[in-house]
Formats: structure tokens, sequence, C-alpha cells
């Protein structure tokens, strides 16, 4: 099993030091192995997880959600709630989504209108 120090996770997952830790602290990671001598060891299984979290992130889910999400993630038996929460911010990507292509048409309206100016 290939293991990552702190850094190396942070540097392939994209998230800082200080943010493995407080996702930990928080409950969003489960608690992390650590060596012999106490420092924190994050295995492929942990950096698949926490590319799917930075795509959570990335999309809008708040703290609160998150760690009610990495709460689930650790009892088997959560599967059909992980899947409803996943769902309801699937929603909410999409309505964010759906504005954002209306702004992006209202903007090439304005831009096309400007050009019919000249």
């Amino acid at each position: 099993m290939t293991t990552y120090t702190p850094a190396e996770a942070a540097e392939r997952s994209g998230f800082s030091i200080d943010t493995l830790r407080y996702y930990e602290r928080e409950g969003v990671l489960p608690e992390v192995q650590r060596t012999a001598g106490g420092h924190r060891v994050y295995t492929d299984a942990e950096l698949g997880t926490l590319d799917f979290l930075k795509c959570l992130r990335e999309t809008g889910m708040p703290m609160e959600r998150l760690r009610r999400y990495g709460e689930l993630c650790r009892d088997d038996d959560t599967v059909p709630e992980r899947i409803a929460l996943l769902e309801e911010h699937a929603v909410s990507v999409q309505q964010r989504l759906d504005e954002v292509l209306a702004q992006q048409a209202r903007l090439a309206g304005k831009i096309s209108w400007y050009r019919s100016t000249l």
C-alpha cells in the first residue's frame, strides 16, 4: 500500500495541509492513519476521497453538508442517505448552472448589441 506524507497528499489533492487537518478535525475525513512516530500518512483511498470532496467543494457544497457526507461515509448502511444528499446537491448545482447559462446568454446579447452599433 502506497502512503503519502501530508505535504505529498496536499500537493496531489490540491488542498493545503491546513485544510487536510481541518477536514479531519471537522469529521469530513475519517481520522487519518499515523506512523509509529505519530505523523499522519494518507493512502490512495484517502486521496480518492479528497478528490471527490474537492469536486463537492468546488461545486459549492457547504461545510455542514460536507461534514454530514463524511459522517455518512463511515457507516456502510447509509448509502441511501448519501444518495439523497448528493442528489440534493446535484439539484443545487444544476440550478446554479442554469443561472450562469442565462447570464452568459444575456452577456452574449449585450456584446452583439454593441457590435451592431459599430
